[in-house]
């Protein structure tokens, strides 16, 4: 038996795929974007038998279904999801027979109200448990994304999730879906995959001493996260499809001026730096990078045709599929040499030309970390509801390498700023180039 994690370093999520020895394969919580495992499964030679989901995902979509209908998979999931398509529901304690190995759905409400880890069998020799977005590596996952007011009734039941699945025997192997980078909560630089010793011996949150200081530490630990976590799960239940496969379609410059008169919005996507050089006034700027689809959930609108700006060197297709991958498909593209009107500039500063009022975007726990004296801060997310609460004098916008900033000078320039500049480092960076001390 083989277990091949596949990392999605962008969203910060793992899938799996499980050699069950015959030529049939396992897969648990793939993503719509089905190229990775699908190629891991085509190395070994296997077909997808069967794609479990451990809970109606937020951050992505799912590839289950996909699954099922290219190479007719069974979908395994919680009877209590209510999926409105073909699958086998599952309730805690229900078995799967694979072809030798099994596979023991175990309750584990926490992440989800309906949220299952799946506990891999060799005989009756606990293997390994795929815990979703139950216990993961260092921590658990968040409970504040089904509505307020069940948050702490979730992370009480997350405490009780968790003491149930560090029963399990110390070699028993934790594959879970959430890990560093991910929104849905990871300690950043974490492990992908851990041991239930270990996470009993190590893990922050089972140190604690009792359920409410569990859930104080939990709920304490939450950031902020992207809106369309509110919406992915629903879509999930209702079995999402590709009728196609992703693409940019280009645009001729009549047609996007056309989409423009009538709302769309322009994203452009190149590098902060070229972006800096010349950019389409008004265009909203999200580097094509690892975490591209975050953010692009995060600060497009989902209610208008969004028209993809991109450099000549950038692949139209990652593009494509990495905003396929949460739901978003791109009315077209346009390179920027066929604009043919005005472009604005965007200033880029060194660390040691910082000069005058700083906004800071970072994460609140980035922010806390080490920040300018005097640094206003404004997390990126929250740029486009609270511009208005932006100093109006001549400004610095930061983050920790400079793309985030950029994304924000680009909504804060559309909102009528001016005289804006972005820091093409960090915190780190200036406090080296000037001496001077960070405040936490």
């Amino acid at each position: 038996m083989t277990v091949v994690p596949v990392v999605d370093e962008g969203l910060g999520n793992s899938s799996y795929l499980v050699d069950l020895g015959d030529g049939r394969a396992l897969v648990v919580d793939a993503g719509l974007d089905l190229r990775a495992v699908g190629a891991a499964a085509e190395r070994r030679r296997l077909t997808v038998a069967f794609a479990a989901d451990t809970h109606l995902h937020a951050d992505f979509l799912s590839g289950a279904r996909q699954f099922a209908v290219s190479d007719g998979a069974e979908v395994l999931a919680s009877a209590a999801g209510r999926r409105t398509f073909g699958h086998r529901g599952l309730r805690d304690g229900d078995e799967v027979d694979l072809g030798g190995l099994r596979l023991r759905a175990l309750g584990t409400p926490g992440h989800t109200d309906e949220h299952l880890s799946f506990l891999l069998l060799d005989g009756e020799r606990p293997v390994g448990v795929f815990t979703g977005g139950s216990l993961i590596v260092g921590a658990a996952a968040r409970t504040d994304l089904v509505s307020p007011d069940r948050t702490e009734a979730l992370a009480r039941a997350q405490y009780a999730s968790l003491r149930r699945l560090v029963e399990l025997p110390d070699d028993v192997a934790v594959w879970p879906t959430h890990g560093a980078g991910s929104f849905c909560s990871a300690p950043p630089g974490a492990d992908r995959v851990s041991t239930i010793g270990r996470e009993r011996a190590t893990n922050p949150l089972l140190q604690v001493d009792g359920e409410d200081e569990f859930v104080a530490a939990l709920l304490g630990s939450l950031g902020s996260f992207p809106p369309y976590f509110l919406r992915l799960a629903e879509r999930n239940r209702r079995g999402p499809l590709l009728d196609r496969t992703p693409a940019l379609q280009p645009l001729a410059i009549g047609k996007v001026r056309a989409l423009l008169a009538e709302g769309a919005e322009l994203v452009d996507v190149r590098p902060m730096r070229d972006f800096a050089t010349g950019h389409v006034p008004g265009a909203l700027s999200i580097p094509l990078r690892p975490g591209f689809a975050t953010w692009l959930g995060w600060l497009a609108p989902d209610d208008r045709p969004l028209i993809v700006v991109r450099g000549t060197d950038q692949d139209a297709d990652e593009i494509a599929w990495q905003a396929a991958k949460i739901g978003c498909r791109p009315a077209g593209e346009v390179g920027i040499d066929q604009w043919d009107g005005p472009l604005t500039r965007t200033r880029l500063v060194a660390a040691h030309q910082v000069d005058g009022a700083v906004l800071d975007v970072r994460q609140e726990s980035e922010f806390a970390a080490g920040h300018l004296p005097g640094a206003q801060h404004v997390e990126l997310g929250a740029v486009p509801q609270r511009a208005d609460e932006v100093r109006s004098e001549p400004l610095v916008v930061m983050c920790g390498h400079g793309e985030r900033a950029m994304s924000a000078a680009s909504v804060l320039e559309r909102a009528g700023h001016r005289d804006l500049a972005v820091l093409t480092g960090g915190a780190d960076d200036w406090a080296a180039a000037t001496g001077r001390e960070l405040v936490t």
